[in-house]
């Protein structure tokens, strides 16, 4: 058969990600606050959106305007008709301390009069109190003033800034003297002596190259650093592993000195630079909140504090088009048509599709809202995505940065997808979360002298609940939830009873 070049033409179907649906899968994976600055962000761009309360996006030709109004106007234009304090407790046949209590004695309303332009009363703006607030110093702004102080030689200013530059958020210096010596052109021994001078700097501890020398800084600041506890912290090893013995045979001190010694080590900070960590702490607010029904089953609600709500503003469209000429402008407007419709049924298969998998997930983790941890079921993805008829990646986006408020408390969603362990008697799998919440009670319930190794965890596992695990299954979990060993935990507990 001869090989030769043709054309065919051929009908198939495919799936074209556009752009529009790009954005649209990009949202489910958004936190309420990621999609609440995206959706700010086009009602700026985006003259015909508008927020459904109407908080933005009026326009003269929907609303009017209403006037102006000074919060403090009627205030200040009637105080010279309701007279001074003295006067309305007068006509109230009382003392002015009845009626002002928190101003007796003073005739608050004739200064409220008298109060200047501007300065907030008679001003046209409230004053924005913002501007009162103090700014948070931060670690690098706190110790430049401290060594301006200190070190008086420029030179040795621009060592101090540079090691101040390099500073981790714990305030422990994270660089070495020979670096920061090569990068200044200086001796090592110039940048030594600096460092050395504002180590002495509030708060006390920083610039410490590791946590012995941190310790050893704070100590010296108080007068406790003597050869006994040198010889303690070089050894902080042995007080991590809580092998107490073998740390007095070095350092040559006797149990009660140990103790002694262990209690002024807690005392100080480790972390020095933590107090100016100038990190916001963000509020969880829960995406869905799971409450129980009348009827004993359970009733699911979207959040619609964190939803945001926004319209289509179709009058003020229709007013515009009309009286467009330009084919820019026209275009321009047909794209803001577009992408507001796009924008609001986005927003609405969003919080459908969140409500579908939360309510998903509550039935199939109705044992654990009733009874708690210990009935945690083992779901994957999969098992959601097959019972709502979704892909995986849909359910994994949209349980990605959500949470879920339960009577049980704030989870993130996540939380309830768990891997599966089989069970020793052939019954129902049981959750890898429940087996580390085992675990840990396990550990938590053992006595000093009777302490679980993972060989034990495990049989006791497979003997109560009949959950086929291994010891290294359980040493991982244990590692995981920050346990330590059963030769580290022996040694606690001997000295917690010493």
């Amino acid at each position: 058969m001869a090989l030769s070049p043709r054309l065919d033409v051929r009908q198939s179907q495919t799936l074209t990600l556009t752009p529009q649906l790009m954005a649209s899968i990009r949202l489910l994976q958004l936190s309420h606050l990621e999609l609440s600055a995206f959706v700010d962000a086009e009602l700026m761009r985006n003259p015909l959106l508008e927020r459904e309360d109407g908080a933005e996006g009026d326009t003269p030709l929907e609303r009017e305007q209403p006037e102006d109004i000074d919060p403090y106007r009627d205030v200040v234009d009637h105080s010279d008709h309701l007279g001074s304090a003295v006067t309305i407790a007068d006509s109230f046949d009382t003392d002015v301390a009845n009626v002002f209590p928190e101003q007796s004695g003073s005739d608050s309303l004739s200064q409220a009069s008298s109060w200047p332009e501007g300065k907030g009363m008679a001003g046209s703006e409230a004053p924005d109190l913002d501007q009162y607030v103090s700014a948070q110093v931060s670690l690098a702004e706190h110790l430049s003033e401290q060594v301006n102080l200190i070190l008086r030689d420029p030179a040795e200013r621009l060592i101090a800034r540079s090691l101040i530059d390099n500073l981790d958020e714990r305030g422990y210096l994270a660089a070495d003297i020979e670096g920061i010596a090569g990068q200044l052109g200086a001796e090592p021994e110039t940048v030594e002596a600096v460092l050395a001078r504002v180590q002495g700097c509030d708060p006390v501890g920083v610039f410490a190259r590791s946590l012995p020398e941190c310790l050893a800084i704070q100590l010296a600041e108080k007068n406790r650093l003597d050869p006994m506890m040198a010889n303690l912290l070089a050894n902080l090893d042995l007080v991590a592993s809580h092998d107490l013995l073998t740390l007095g045979r070095k350092i040559g001190a006797d149990r009660e000195d140990i103790a002694d010694m262990l209690t002024e080590l807690r005392e100080l900070d480790p972390r020095p630079g933590r107090a100016f960590d100038a990190a916001p702490v963000q509020a969880v607010v829960p995406d869905v909140h799971v409450r129980r029904g009348n009827d004993g089953g359970w009733q699911i609600e979207l959040n619609a504090d964190v939803l945001p709500r926004v319209l289509v503003n179709r009058t003020y469209y229709a007013a515009v088009s009309k009286k467009t000429r330009d084919a820019g402008e026209k275009s321009f407007l047909v794209d803001c048509l577009a992408t507001a419709n796009w924008l609001t049924k986005s927003l609405d298969q969003r919080a459908q599709t969140i409500l579908k998998v939360a309510t998903e997930i509550v039935t199939q983790q109705d044992g654990f809202l009733r009874h708690g941890i210990s009935h945690l079921r083992p779901m994957t993805l999969k098992t959601v995505a097959t019972e709502i008829e979704m892909h995986e990646s849909t359910v994994s986006r949209v349980t990605a940065n959500k949470y879920i408020a339960t009577p049980r408390g704030l989870f993130e969603m996540k939380y309830f997808f768990t891997t599966a362990l089989n069970s020793a008697s052939g019954g129902e799998d049981h959750s890898a979360e429940a087996v580390r919440h085992r675990i840990r009670q396990l550990i938590e319930a053992e006595k000093p002298d009777a302490i679980l190794s993972d060989d034990t965890i495990a049989e006791i596992l497979k003997r109560e609940q009949g959950i086929d695990v291994a010891r290294r299954t359980v040493a991982k979990y244990r590692e995981g939830m920050g346990i330590a060993s059963s030769v580290i935990r022996r040694r606690q507990k001997r000295a917690q009873m010493a």
